[in-house]
């Protein structure tokens, strides 16, 4: 049976517009820090209770290898903002997702091949991203932090799930991408002390994107922004492989900076993540 953990929603919005209540599941009380939503994108607000695996616990990392966080979520959400402020802890070793490397395999691009063909090149992406996360996810460091911008976890039950539900992946494709991984797991180290989910409206990364201008995802709809968003609340309401904290990212940057500061012993392992510790 799997245990289940608060899935913490952080807000810096003021005490008028924000609920404190309580959960009873199974023997646990879980707490629940809820901002009001905005009426416009509340549907996109999931469920608040997660499961995990029982081989994870919500003890910091044992010693014989950093505290190992992934940062989640979105396109435009971000993830790169949250490993800039972070990286400036001597402690920290901060890994940004590696899209030099997928913009130049021996002179392809196969980030724009995805983006323009996915049916035709989506499989040879994700081999590729899983290489490069494995790489990514099993270096030595001497930090006592690791710091992943997305993860293979993310790559194997958020993106590539979804790959499969939108046809872009054939059945053997999928079957083939999942065998692999499952050696991965089965054989490797690549395991993850919290996940931070930086939980945003599809529209509002929408319109970031579309301000940064990547050439690469300029033919990215609302639509794929939306199914990926789908994606990550599923995978990570469903059986996420590590306690997960959520912070809620439709706000400013001086606000959603102020999140980090305040979940900081969290997000570097100083401080065991748990639902009775939340920093308001």
């Amino acid at each position: 049976m799997h245990s289940v953990i608060l899935l913490c929603v952080v807000s810096v919005t003021s005490r008028t517009q924000t609920g404190f209540r309580s959960f009873s599941s199974s023997s646990k009380k879980l707490a629940v820090i809820a901002s009001k939503p905005d009426p416009v994108d509340s549907h996109y607000i999931k469920s608040n209770k997660f499961t995990f695996k029982n081989n994870t616990s919500l003890k910091m990392s044992n010693g014989n290898r950093p505290f190992r966080v992934s940062i989640e979520g979105n396109i435009g959400s971000g993830k790169s903002t949250l490993l800039k402020y972070f990286e400036k802890f001597s402690d920290v070793d901060a890994c940004a997702e590696p899209v030099d490397e997928w913009r130049n395999v021996h002179g392809h691009n196969l980030l724009h091949l995805t983006y323009s063909d996915p049916k035709r090149w989506n499989f040879t992406f994700q081999h590729y991203v899983q290489l490069t996360r494995l790489q990514m996810q099993t270096k030595l460091t001497e930090k006592k932090v690791q710091l992943f911008e997305r993860s293979l976890q993310n790559n194997r039950y958020c993106f590539v799930e979804m790959a499969r539900s939108k046809g872009f992946l054939s059945q053997h494709e999928f079957l083939a991408q999942c065998e692999w991984y499952d050696w991965i797991e089965n054989n490797m180290d690549i395991g993850l002390d919290l996940i931070v989910y930086l939980r945003s409206c599809p529209k509002t990364v929408h319109e970031r994107m579309l301000k940064r201008n990547r050439p690469e995802e300029n033919c990215v709809p609302l639509e794929y922004l939306e199914s990926l968003h789908k994606s990550y609340e599923h995978w990570l309401s469903a059986n996420p492989p590590a306690p997960v904290l959520v912070l809620d990212v439709n706000q400013d940057l001086g606000q959603v900076q102020s999140l980090y500061t305040q979940n900081a012993p969290y997000i570097l392992g100083k401080m065991p993540f748990t639902p009775e510790s939340v920093l308001v």
